[in-house]
């Protein structure tokens, strides 16, 4: 007789041992895609020899655009800071649609490799194309380093390691993805893992929505539910302000200059743009951009969804816990470390006790951390200042914990976890093609080795990803910040760099060569500097102990400019010093006047192509 009892096992097999399942699955199938599309020829590495269908290329945008930030952190980051933190939901979601209706049809008609390619011709100069490399390389290696930190917080957590540990794991892991297919590979392998990310996305967003609001619909809960009123409730009770209550933590003139900062760097992120190019024409990439944004609607509707029952499970479990035991951990030979593991309990109203699992191997890799102060023997969750009185939590870790916390199903704890990886691993891999890309074919074959080899390009290339790697991952490690504000800097350096001269280099047949060059270098110098000022002692602290200044106009708004927020200034100082430059020299060259005009006009494309030769290679154009 058929018996169902090894079945039942099977399905109540640890979150651990469903993780190692789901991870060796879909890394298997990501291998396989990356091995079938190994290439041999640069435009194949570059823009996946310019064939992609335009779902797929949707697929594969929404994939690369919705990185460790947008799963893992932009939720954490909306659940610790309630209204305030839709900024990055906002922001984000904004500037794609920025970018799928002004600018991608129209760089898709250029039929360039990359960004840089964009800007040595349309203004004419070798120069500016060295600065757009620069610019590229600065801009995607501050924005892997958030990715790279995603992935050594999932791997902590499910391997049980440090998160330093976890990091360097996933740098061998995204440089063999990055460095096997390029952009054909990493093409086909994003569709695949937009599906897996949406999916873990989703699956514990609709169970925890019928949970807490009685419906499978996370958006219709969040709309029609009481669970709002139920955390405000929470928030009073301990000290905070309403979840719902705008500019509690971040000041208004913050939440308008980081949501544009946020808005121009989407739609200047070379990762991002360079997907356009994937496609055979013009029509396919305003189709590719339709398709990317219904993709990104499904996990940016469900965000804030998560963040509010990620929010009220937290502070309703964990507040009040009892302590029933501290012990001090131990390493791997057996040795006291010194760090304490509290185990907590929960109290029903009958005074009944249930443990709280779920947070001992949060502990462990000291992402949760707890504190009795008072030694009631009771966690309080109350506002100390601008944070909890007895527990540290992680804003990244949320997400992860949140089916946890929840006691949902251990396959779906897992799969949240593999849709993790995937967010995180798709998003780097097309960082680091950018970075190989800006380096190898941007700099070193037009100024190095103009005759270089197929095979020698593609070994340049490889090189470069994997030095990427290794600089990506020591940011990575040492944590600047949460994943989302980490990213926040590189939207903000896309911003001051790249947005005003493809929008200007698109819309305004004036902006010459001068104007773009100047606008490029006081965008990226005044902004980048100011966020390494503003964060030395985390950034370098082998060398600083603190900041070298403190924010920007600390008098006139609460705290001054933030770091995430400088990327506006920096993208407006851009196009006024590209526009007053620009008019005081002389104007592009009539061909270059023409194709500006041209390529507005919505029809006609062709492949995309280097637009090389050696004679413009070996130019010595200012």
């Amino acid at each position: 007789m058929f018996e169902i009892t090894p079945l039942l096992g099977f399905f109540e097999m640890s979150s651990t041992v469903w993780t190692y399942i789901f991870v060796t699955i879909t890394f298997f199938i990501y291998i396989y895609i990356g091995w079938q599309s190994r290439v041999k020829e640069t435009s194949e590495f570059y823009v996946a020899g310019g064939g992609v269908p335009a779902v797929a290329n949707g697929a594969a945008t929404a994939a690369d655009w919705m990185s460790a930030a947008s799963f893992l952190s932009m939720t954490g980051l909306i659940a610790a800071s309630g209204y305030d933190g839709t900024v990055y939901l906002l922001g984000w979601t904004g500037g794609y649609v920025l970018l799928a209706l002004l600018l991608a049809p129209y760089l898709r008609k250029f039929g360039q490799f990359t960004v840089p390619d964009f800007v040595g011709k349309r203004y004419y100069s070798e120069t500016a194309r060295i600065v757009a490399a620069l610019c590229a390389v600065f801009v995607s290696i501050t924005y892997v380093a958030g990715q790279m930190r995603g992935v050594g917080l999932v791997f902590s957590h499910f391997l049980k390691v440090p998160v330093e540990y976890g990091v360097v794991i996933g740098m061998v892991i995204v440089a063999f993805f990055a460095v096997l297919g390029g952009m054909k590979g990493i093409t086909w392998t994003q569709v695949v893992q937009f599906f897996v990310l949406i999916l873990a996305f989703l699956i514990p967003s609709i169970a925890l929505s019928k949970m807490l609001t009685d419906s499978y619909i996370p958006q219709l809960g969040f709309v029609t539910g009481d669970i709002h009123d139920r955390v405000d409730a929470l928030h009073a009770e301990l000290g905070f302000k309403a979840y719902t209550e705008p500019f509690t933590n971040r000041s208004q003139l913050n939440v308008f200059l980081t949501m544009f900062a946020l808005m121009a760097g989407t739609a200047g992120l070379p990762h991002v743009i360079v997907r356009f190019y994937t496609v055979a024409n013009v029509r396919a990439a305003r189709y590719s951009a339709g398709w990317a944004l219904l993709f990104i609607a499904l996990l940016y509707t469900a965000a804030p969804t998560m963040a509010l029952f990620a929010r009220y499970n937290l502070l309703s479990t964990l507040n009040g816990a009892k302590v029933v035991n501290i012990d001090e951990a131990e390493n791997d030979d057996g040795e006291k470390t010194g760090q304490k593991i509290y185990h907590l309990a929960s109290v029903g109203e009958d005074g009944t006790e249930k443990p709280i699992h779920w947070i001992n191997t949060w502990q462990v890799t000291h992402l949760i951390e707890f504190d009795d102060k008072d030694g009631d023997g009771v966690i309080s969750l109350k506002k100390d200042g601008d944070k909890y009185a007895e527990a540290t939590i992680d804003k990244d870790i949320l997400v992860l914990a949140t089916p946890e916390v929840a006691g949902l199903p251990a396959w779906i704890v897992a799969i949240v976890a593999t849709g993790g990886l995937a967010a995180a691993l798709s998003t780097a891999a097309g960082l680091l093609l950018v970075i190989s890309s800006s380096i190898a074919h941007d700099l070193y074959i037009h100024f190095v080795d103009p005759h270089a080899s197929e095979a020698k390009r593609l070994t340049v290339a490889r090189i470069m990803i994997l030095l990427a790697i290794v600089v990506a991952g020591y940011f990575g490690i040492i944590k600047p910040g949460f994943i989302g504000e980490v990213v926040a800097f590189a939207f903000g350096l896309a911003a001051a760099s790249f947005f005003p001269i493809v929008f200007l280099g698109i819309f305004d047949r004036r902006t010459n060569r001068e104007g773009a060059i100047c606008g490029m270098v006081v965008g990226i110098l005044f902004t980048g500097g100011y966020i390494l000022a503003c964060k030395a002692n985390v950034i370098l602290p082998f060398l600083f102990s603190e900041p070298l200044i403190t924010p920007m106009f600390a008098g006139w708004t609460e705290g001054g400019i933030s770091p995430e927020s400088i990327g506006a200034v920096g993208c407006a100082l851009n196009f006024i010093v590209t526009l007053v430059v620009s008019r005081l020299t002389p104007a592009p060259p009539e061909e270059i006047q023409q194709l500006v005009d041209e390529v507005r006009i919505p029809r006609g494309s062709h492949a995309p192509e280097a637009h090389f030769d050696e004679s413009d290679a070996e130019a010595d154009n200012p």
